[in-house]
């Protein structure tokens, strides 16, 4: 009887001699190992891809028949579920810090003063900077932001405080849809005909980017001001309501101080998703070889724009200016990080007391 109890309470995984803290590590480094090991042998070298594939497997047939049999059957499960979400955790970050660590160790090539200081324009060869394309980038986005965010920002205001379940309100959520998936280069494109027909044929200019740009922005921020507001609880709204305060002062005072944090995020979001694109800044606002400050006369270059062409066109010798686009690659990515990582103090900052 005795026996059958144990063997009950092993299989429940109530077995009281738990695994300590150093076994599942140790348990993946030794896959580690193993893994390293089968790849030298049949394939007479050590792919870190090869490695990892091997790895995964080993770690949790080990980490399961390890688990089994110290702490039973439902600890074991429990155990191989954990260390696969953690697998494909891993799996999913995995290329995301390899563009990241590319990126940066060999933009690092260029990170020096010249690169933010001098243009490209007389340039040909080594030397050359990028302070055009950061001077244009800003302009550009900076355009987009203005035009897009107000637009976003009231559109999803209607569509969950006005406009509830009215026929306006469906057809604008699928028109926002219906934009949320139209290629970039469409809205280039979509920008480039508009400003022709002002302009005369071939006419570029940053402004005509920003339009293209903030056809991408608008239904993101939409999406994301829309859901920001319907998390807002309807109590405050009602208790609000209940004061005698009107619609309008109620949205302004209460709904969006509550939901500020999230609305900056969706547009970080925004400003992050747009500020990258190429297509249709090459085809809206093309390309410069040196400072254009002004929007709405002359072409004007952006850093992806001038990442694109140190690959596409390096010039002679060519590691000159794949150094000059990986670079200009690391500088948007720095630029992006402080664009969120700004959102996040604004949004602790002007969140209500007692969200914070």
């Amino acid at each position: 009887m005795t026996s059958e109890l144990a063997t009950t309470s092993l299989d429940l995984g109530l077995s009281s001699r738990p695994l300590s803290r150093t076994t599942i590590p140790a348990i993946a480094i030794l896959s580690l190992v193993l893994a390293q090991i089968v790849t030298r042998v049949f394939s007479g070298g050590g792919s870190v891809v090869a490695t990892l594939v091997i790895a995964g497997p080993t770690n949790l047939a080990i980490t399961y028949v390890v688990s089994r049999r110290r702490e039973g059957s439902r600890r074991a499960i429990d155990r191989m579920v954990t260390a696969v979400v953690y697998s494909l955790m891993t799996l999913a970050l995995a290329p995301l810090v390899s563009v990241v660590w590319t990126t940066v160790d060999r933009g690092l090539a260029r990170f020096d003063g010249e690169l933010f200081t001098s243009t490209m324009r007389s340039v040909v060869g080594d030397g050359g900077g990028v302070k055009h394309a950061i001077i244009g980038t800003v302009i550009i986005t900076g355009l987009a932001a203005a035009m897009a965010v107000p637009i976003g920002l009231f559109t999803g205001i209607y569509l969950v405080e006005y406009g509830k379940k009215s026929r306006l309100a469906r057809l604008v959520v699928s028109m926002v849809d219906v934009m949320t998936g139209i290629p970039s280069i469409v809205a280039g494109l979509f920008a480039y005909a508009l400003f022709s027909q002002f302009q005369g044929p071939g006419a570029r200019s940053g402004f005509a980017g920003s339009v293209a740009l903030a056809v991408l922005m608008t239904p993101i921020v939409v999406r994301s001001t829309q859901e920001m507001l319907r998390l807002v609880p309807n109590e405050l709204r009602e208790a609000s309501y209940a004061l005698g305060v009107s619609k309008w002062r109620t949205i302004v005072k209460v709904v969006l101080p509550t939901a500020v944090s999230g609305l900056l995020t969706g547009v970080s979001l925004a400003i992050a998703r747009v500020i990258g694109e190429t297509a249709p800044l090459l085809i809206a606002a093309g390309l410069a070889q040196d400072t254009n400050t002004n929007p709405f006369s002359g072409r004007m270059t952006s850093l992806p724009v001038m990442s694109y062409y140190g690959y596409a066109a390096p010039g002679f010798p060519p590691e000159a200016g794949y150094d000059r686009g990986w670079s200009a690659a690391l500088l948007l990515i720095i630029i992006v990080l402080v664009i969120f990582s700004v959102s996040r103090i604004l949004g602790r900052v002007l969140r209500p007391k007692g969200l914070r």
